[in-house]
């Protein structure tokens, strides 16, 4: 579930929620993170309803320590069960979570889903890059909406 990456003493953790159901962008975001100096944990959900049930506590994210206050929530659009958007609205309107930054990270390049999520709160849409070095180099970047 969580993953640490680039741990320096002495900082804060910051912890970052992704909501990917690929395993394949999942593992390039586990390697991308790992060469970011910054100290870093990583938590995974598939699907929109685990990202709630994280975000809330309930079922197998019951406790502080399984299920931490993310800083930010990467978040894919296209998954199962909830979409990206719907649970972005979601958080968005609950007043507990709509202070966590919410970044889309998705395949999709579409203008409408780009003024959707941003019209929902998102902090910034995201299209996937093609290339690993793309990859880290956006991940890296998003350290500082945390």
């Amino acid at each position: 579930m969580g993953s640490t990456a680039g741990m320096d003493e002495g900082k804060d953790l910051i912890k970052i929620l992704v909501a990917e159901d690929d395993p394949d962008d999942c593992l390039l975001i586990r390697k991308a993170v790992a060469g970011i100096k910054a100290p870093l944990s990583l938590f995974f959900v598939s699907d929109g309803l685990q990202l709630l049930d994280f975000l809330y506590r309930r079922g197998p994210y019951g406790s502080d320590s399984k299920a931490p206050k993310p800083d930010l929530i990467l978040l894919d659009l296209n998954m199962p069960k909830l979409d990206g958007r719907g649970a972005l609205s979601l958080i968005k309107k609950d007043n507990d979570l709509m202070r966590i930054p919410v970044v889309v990270f998705s395949t999709s390049s579409a203008p409408s889903d780009m003024e959707l999520t941003l019209r929902l709160g998102a902090k910034s849409f995201i299209t996937k890059p093609s290339s690993f070095q793309e990859f880290k180099s956006i991940l890296s970047s998003l350290v500082d909406f945390c």
